[in-house]
């Protein structure tokens, strides 16, 4: 059911969402998104073996994020700004959790907005990819 303005309170959690991307889902990414720097899929590349692994793409958590934010609208709204910020390196096969609260609501030119505080943690609880969006609700 879509989501609406008056179904959530400022400090409501979003629902999480979970992402565990292996080698041929990144491989994927990067032919969608352009981006085949080596150190996403491929381990023997120096900075790879340095690291001791590939990494997920930045860009895919950026996706990720708004993958959460799209599901918790529920077709209910639009998304009217994203951003995150790279923190740390996420690892393929382990698992990432994605999920915020709703920092803020507020009716400005007749439209409902919700301002959402993210977060991509790692298994270690770090969070990798902290970020944010504004929402417009539709209902």
């Amino acid at each position: 059911m879509p989501l609406t303005y008056d179904g959530f309170k400022e400090g409501d959690a979003i629902p999480e969402l979970e992402k565990s991307p292996g080698v041929t889902q990144l491989v994927k990414y990067a032919a969608g998104g352009g981006d085949f720097n080596p150190l996403h899929h491929d381990f023997a590349f120096p900075q790879s073996k340095a690291l001791g692994s590939i990494i997920v793409h930045g860009r895919f958590k950026y996706a990720a994020l708004g993958e959460l934010v799209s599901n918790w609208l529920d077709h209910g709204g639009r998304i009217q700004k994203l951003a995150c910020q790279y923190r740390g390196m996420d690892l393929p096969e382990r698992t990432m959790t994605l999920g915020g609260t709703v920092k803020r609501k507020w009716e400005e030119n007749g439209q409902k907005l919700a301002e959402l505080e993210l977060y991509a943690k790692n298994e270690e609880g770090k969070n990798t990819t902290p970020g944010s969006a504004i929402v417009r609700l539709d209902g």
